[in-house]
């Protein structure tokens, strides 16, 4: 596969902001499984994470047109990571405005499963 400078930028910037993705998301779930309680500023982890996963990814698949080099079966993982991750943030922001402390303090299994998944 041969890749044009104009390729190669696009593949930089997937990279960056997927391991962003990374970054945000992982501090998000793992700060919160550790302080044992979801709060405001892990959420907006949650989303940054996200949104670093849907900007990375609609790079990926610009690049994937650009080269016409397919791969459904990543393209496929790549779609229920986002999915999850968005059923996850969604869960989170409506836990962390209208759940009970209990709720609250029970979030992170559900973070833990997400992430590992997503990993």
């Amino acid at each position: 596969m041969h890749l044009t400078s104009y390729d190669d930028q696009f593949l930089l910037a997937a990279i960056v902001i997927i391991s962003m993705a990374l970054i945000f998301y992982s501090v998000g779930v793992w700060s919160e499984r550790i302080q044992g309680r979801l709060k405001g500023w892990h959420v907006v982890a949650f989303g940054l994470g996200l949104l670093c996963d849907f900007v990375g990814t609609a790079f990926m698949a610009e690049l994937v047109r650009l080269t016409g080099h397919d791969n459904s079966l990543h393209a496929t993982l790549g779609s229920i990571a986002i999915f999850l991750m968005a059923i996850h943030a969604g869960w989170a922001f409506w836990t962390f405005r209208k759940g009970t402390p209990r709720m609250k303090h029970n979030f992170s299994r559900f973070s833990i499963a997400v992430w590992s998944i997503w990993e």
